[in-house]
């Protein structure tokens, strides 16, 4: 059995934060057609100009919110949250790229709504996964490197028993645990810090699970975790 679990270090953090996730099994993430992925990620970048009203970039609330996130724990300098990453792309007028089905469905979800969402191989964890406060030292190689880079004490992360899946809460993803065409079975998580954007978050998920059952097959279920919630078992 493996279990989710967010741990008291992060809570401590973040008592408003939720993290909603979709597990996502018996999928077929096969690239076949990139035109309908391609068109999502178009139509999902049209929407981010309704979250950027000021002219200065890190002074629109979806930006600031995580600016301020980033900045209550230890993070590696220049770190940013993935959605700050992606509006920052689509403002300078480029598109953001295809990578495969899974991964362009949840790109496309965290334009729209103007939220970090990622994903992971579930068949690939080593024991549960935690979100949590790194010890340091963690094992932690990401895409386009072989160089080891250990998240920092007191550092937000996503780990399993085998090291870090994902450092700076949302900014750079292990290699190890990726999504590929041979995914079947995924871990998908959008994410809010705050109120405010919590009231997004629940429209978020229901058309990421719609989305990812509509394109991949497979069955989907929506877990939302919060002060009150703290884990679920991913896989019996």
């Amino acid at each position: 059995m493996k279990k989710f679990v967010i741990e008291k270090s992060f809570w401590e953090i973040f008592p408003e934060a939720k993290i909603g996730i979709v597990i996502c099994k018996g999928i077929d993430n096969q690239i076949k057609d990139t035109v309908k992925y391609e068109k999502l990620l178009r139509t999902a970048e049209k929407e981010i100009k309704k979250y950027l009203p000021k002219e200065q970039f890190s002074k629109n609330e979806v930006i600031h919110v995580w600016r301020q996130a980033f900045q209550k724990f230890k993070t590696k300098k220049g770190a940013r949250a993935s959605i700050e990453a992606l509006f920052k792309r689509v403002s300078k007028g480029n598109e953001i790229p295809n990578i495969n089905p899974l991964v362009d469905l949840y790109n496309s979800v965290s334009l729209k709504y103007a939220l970090p969402c990622g994903g992971e191989d579930i068949d690939t964890f080593i024991g549960d996964i935690r979100l949590t406060q790194a010890q340091g030292g963690e094992s932690f190689i990401t895409l386009g490197s072989d160089k080891n880079e250990p998240p920092y004490p007191g550092e937000v992360v996503y780990k399993d028993n085998a090291g870090a899946i994902c450092r700076c809460w949302n900014w750079r993803e292990s290699v190890r645990t990726l999504l590929t065409e041979k995914t079947t079975n995924a871990f998908l998580c959008i994410e809010s810090t705050d109120q405010n954007s919590s009231e997004r978050l629940e429209d978020a998920l229901d058309e990421l699970k719609n989305l990812v059952q509509q394109y991949l097959g497979g069955e989907c279920n929506i877990h939302i975790l919060d002060l009150d919630n703290k884990s679920i078992i991913i896989e019996e």
